[in-house]
């Protein structure tokens, strides 16, 4: 059975880029343009894991893994975030929301695949 990846970013380019690779290595995957429709999607597609973004519009990415984290059915799911901010205080927040790990942006393939099978394994 495919893993279900649920790849959450404002930037269309960077949704296209992680359903490109991530197809490519043979997952099944989704996206959503920010925090809210996120949500929307992670209730219907039922991700084996979610990568998220953390600036966004409507919903950040913070606020997108607390609710997310709160969710009967979809609590446990990995969250990765891949952003492009790197301070430890950001880090150690969207630790606290509830991110498995992080991944800084420009992302190495490979890496994030590896990363995926890793925290869904």
């Amino acid at each position: 059975m495919q893993t279900k990846v649920l790849a959450v970013d404002d930037s269309r380019t960077m949704r296209d880029i992680l359903s490109h690779a991530l197809g490519e290595a043979g997952f099944e995957v989704d996206v959503a343009e920010d925090g809210a429709h996120g949500l929307e999607v992670a209730a219907r597609f039922k991700p084996d894991v979610v990568i998220s973004d953390i600036n966004m519009p409507r919903l950040d990415g913070f606020g997108f893994i607390e609710m997310l984290r709160k969710d009967r059915e979809l609590g446990a799911v990995p969250i990765l975030v891949l952003t492009t901010e790197s301070a430890p205080e950001l880090k150690s927040r969207a630790r606290a929301a509830g991110a498995t790990g992080w991944i800084i942006k420009p992302f190495d393939g490979e890496k994030l695949v590896a990363a995926i099978r890793r925290v869904s394994a």
